[in-house]
């Protein structure tokens, strides 16, 4: 059985997005099911309209198929994205992992691999403190928080081993660096979990 990855993101503009395709690509690479999944949408349509990129993406839907907790316990590993919000994750994507509780509290969550990303306007603008924001939660669940690491040639340009990560200038598109570094998280990502999965199927075998 192959590996399960678990991919699951907010974006307001698509950037977020775009770079959780690119991790999905990079775990499909090694090998592994993937499954890329978002979350609501939850702000006022008022305050949406305000902001013209983020109008352009809501209307450009739909994406990817909303997270479920069955998405969640299906996983071996996942990734979990989302832009920076005065430096933590945005209330959309905390909902999503707040309503955990259940499978937490069952165990359910324990023992899985979990790595996260993030975009920001600035450089900064919370890149680093979102992403351990997101991995404080992984240490609740008893998950296996898998940085990023300098693990490959092209991260050492990126300059993130916490996670995966763009500044998005003058609203700039993640660009190739930014999606190579996603796709080697992705690699990573997979090749770690396939590792942790087999040794705990072994074990209870």
């Amino acid at each position: 059985m192959s590996t399960r990855i678990l991919v699951v993101y907010y974006s307001a503009t698509g950037n977020t997005a775009a770079l959780a395709s690119a991790l999905a690509e990079g775990a499909r690479e090694a090998g592994a099911d993937v499954r890329v999944r978002t979350v609501p949408e939850t702000v006022a349509p008022e305050a949406i309209a305000r902001n013209p990129r983020w109008r352009a993406w809501v209307d450009s839907g739909p994406h990817d198929s909303l997270a479920t907790l069955d998405d969640l316990e299906w996983a071996d590993g996942l990734a979990v994205g989302s832009p920076t919000r005065f430096g933590g994750p945005a209330a959309q994507l905390k909902s999503y992992l707040d309503s955990t509780g259940g499978l937490w509290a069952n165990g359910k969550l324990a023992d899985k691999v979990a790595t996260s990303f993030t975009t920001a306007s600035t450089r900064h603008g919370g890149l680093e403190s979102t992403i351990l924001a997101i991995n404080n939660i992984f240490y609740h669940w008893g998950a296996i928080v898998l940085p990023l690491g300098y693990t490959a040639p092209e991260l050492h340009e990126s300059g993130n081993p916490y996670g995966g990560s763009f500044v998005s200038r003058k609203s700039a598109a993640p660009d190739d660096l930014a999606l190579d570094a996603l796709r080697a998280q992705g690699r990573r990502l997979a090749t770690i979990t396939t590792h942790v999965a087999t040794g705990l199927k072994t074990k209870d075998s």
